[in-house]
């Protein structure tokens, strides 16, 4: 055999024992043991369900403007003799001071010339009361006469009948009734016309009374004063201005109150009144509507001005609901009212309600007790993550009422005692295994935020 070939056949026995050996080897090995795998348990904050009372609130923003605004307004024309060293913007001038003073003289001439009208008319009236008293006089005297002609003529008609007179002497009686006659009717005509003339002459001389009046209440009108308390807010008029009826001569904000017209989100405001008037119905709309629905249910205003260091906050109270929505924001307007603002202001700590200053304005009710309050951010899709009594998850569907800010109220599906995951736990599986730990710190902020604070001084 050829030695080469011999070689060649050596390869293989080696290669069979390698084969066999591996083959024993994994034919008589034992598999590996496999051990469960742990729990992973997840590390969550909660808090204890507690029943508490919520005071729902509603936040809105505007800007202050004055309760009264008045407007200085020239009433008649003239050149003005007298304006107030004080009539300045931001000056505070007390009720009946006089700013404004327009020249009285020619409303002094036309009271002088309407008292001589009336006074003219007055003895017109006297003369005509005469005239018919002597008209009357006078007509019983011509009347008398025209009774004496009447028998003259009589007895000169008998006379010619007996032809002792003449036809001519006739003629001339019956002549001479008729005359009489006339001059009676006249006399009568004029009476009939005196009272209408009187009458006539009692309506002018009203008029003139009126033109009096009217001339001494235009000379009133000349001196301008302030008709309450106020802040003044502009000033258009200087000494030696002519001005005309209608003019404006400034303008003033009273200091007695203060408004706001807060403006608050249309889903929040119907929230807060869902809340307090739940299922009860009214009657309609009338002019007390609102201050008696406020003062029934409690509702008031924390009207807030934020500072840096420290917030000024003042008692309010809702007055009026604005007449539209806003088209653009979706906002109710709601006018709280603040009385005595500047009576309370302390200079370099609590300023006064000024004009454009712009506030948050909160609108609080009558607080809701036996409610079991959670943080907003609980709430995953209307349900709530429970570690239950086996410290495990269970994931709860919940109903919730009054929703405001951070806060949501469970209406139903959670009861006092049990434990609410605040955490952010992802992914959440039902049944898995918790350790838990009270966060009392969340749990003093949520009842801090649910309370009412104290008064507003």
């Amino acid at each position: 055999m050829d030695s080469s070939l011999k070689r060649k056949l050596l390869i293989f026995p080696p290669v069979i024992l390698g084969a066999a050996v591996l083959v024993y080897q994994f034919a008589f090995k034992k598999p590996p043991e496999q051990t469960p795998p742990a729990e992973r348990i997840r590390h969550v904050r909660v808090i204890e369900a507690v029943e508490s009372e919520i005071v729902p609130k509603a936040v809105g923003y505007g800007s202050v403007k004055p309760g009264r605004v008045w407007d200085a307004v020239a009433q008649v024309k003239g050149r003005v003799d007298y304006v107030h060293p004080d009539f300045k913007n931001g000056a505070i001038l007390r009720s009946g001071t006089e700013i404004i003073r327009i020249s009285p003289a020619d409303y002094t001439i036309a009271i002088k010339q309407a008292g001589a009208n009336v006074r003219s008319g007055e003895a017109k009236l006297k003369e005509l009361i005469v005239a018919e008293e002597n008209a009357r006089n006078s007509l019983k005297i011509e009347e008398r006469s025209l009774e004496i002609k009447s028998q003259e003529l009589e007895r000169v008609r008998k006379l010619f009948e007996r032809g002792t007179a003449a036809q001519a002497t006739v003629d001339q009686e019956q002549s001479d009734l008729l005359a009489q006659t006339m001059k009676v009717q006249d006399l009568r005509n004029n009476l009939k016309l005196l009272p209408a003339q009187q009458v006539a002459q009692e309506e002018q001389n009203a008029v003139y009374r009126t033109q009096l009046e009217t001339a001494k209440l235009d000379l009133q009108r000349t001196s301008i004063k302030l008709p309450f308390d106020g802040r003044i807010a502009e000033t258009k008029v200087e000494v030696t201005q002519y001005v005309g009826v209608g003019t404006v001569l400034g303008s003033l904000d009273g200091m007695q109150t203060a408004e706001v017209e807060a403006q608050i989100p249309q889903s929040h405001f119907r929230k807060l009144i869902d809340t307090m008037v739940g299922k009860s119905t009214g009657s309609g709309v009338t002019r007390k509507t609102v201050s008696d629905f406020a003062e029934k249910f409690g509702l008031h205003a924390i009207i807030r001005l934020r500072f840096d260091d420290k917030d000024v906050e003042w008692q309010g109270k809702v007055v009026r609901i604005s007449d539209t929505v806003d088209p653009k924001t979706r906002t109710v307007g709601a006018i709280v009212s603040v009385d005595n603002n500047y009576a309370r202001a302390v200079p370099g700590r609590r300023p006064p309600l000024v004009k454009g200053m712009f506030v948050e304005v909160e609108l609080r009710t009558k607080p809701l007790p036996g409610k079991i309050i959670v943080p907003r951010s609980a709430l995953h899709a209307g349900r709530l993550y429970i570690a239950n009594g086996d410290s495990r998850l269970e994931v709860r569907p919940v109903t919730t009422g009054l929703v405001q800010g951070d806060l949501a109220v469970v209406s139903s599906g959670l009861k006092p005692g049990e434990k609410v995951v605040v955490s952010d736990l992802s992914p959440a599986i039902p049944g898995m295994g918790l350790k838990t730990t009270i966060d009392t710190g969340l749990a003093e902020k949520i009842a801090g935020k649910a309370a009412a604070k104290r008064a507003v001084r």
